[in-house]
């Protein structure tokens, strides 16, 4: 149990990144694909990092998704940052794969993550608003990317959130087993 609390500061920078990165998309919406695509790049590889790192410390069940969320984070990176000029349907495509798999991985790790830590929510919410955000992306590709920047900004955040919340849940389990 000490092993996923010791990582708390991991989720938090994910968070963080989430954050920030939404907020660069709602400020400026118009931006070009170029733009759209180095600041998705930028975040789902720094994203599949963290989660990959995370996966990696941990000794519990949900270690493997948080292996498979790294690595879906870091090819959609890869990806979006290999290939800047693709044109904004290929991009809303990458985005929209890239947040169902990686929502349903975070549900899954999420699940596995409750064995270790009670009434757990925050990881199987920011899953599920991912899954959510990918499926609407699939159903209408043809919203364009500025709806695109404003839609990934508001998840982003969103995702940002539960992310930072979860992560201040960890910290205090921690503090509550050291305590004797």
């Amino acid at each position: 149990m000490v092993d996923v609390s010791r990582s708390w500061w991991l989720l938090l920078l994910r968070g963080l990144a989430a954050v920030v990165f939404g907020f660069l998309a709602l400020l400026w919406p118009g931006i070009t694909v170029l733009a759209l695509v180095a600041f998705f790049g930028a975040y789902a590889l720094v994203s599949g990092i963290f989660a990959l790192f995370a996966g990696f410390r941990h000794a519990t069940r949900s270690r493997a998704w948080l292996i498979v969320t790294g690595v879906i984070g870091i090819l959609a990176g890869i990806v979006a940052l290999v290939w800047p000029g693709i044109t904004s349907l290929a991009l809303l495509y990458v985005v929209a794969v890239w947040a169902v798999f990686s929502g349903v991985a975070e549900i899954a790790a999420g699940i596995h993550l409750r064995k270790v830590i009670h009434n757990e929510w925050a990881f199987i919410v920011a899953g599920a608003l991912s899954v959510l955000v990918g499926v609407l992306l699939i159903i209408w590709p043809g919203a364009g990317l500025v709806s695109l920047a404003w839609l990934v900004g508001v998840f982003a955040i969103l995702y940002g959130i539960a992310m930072i919340a979860l992560a201040l849940r960890v910290k205090n389990f921690s503090n509550r087993v050291d305590v004797p």
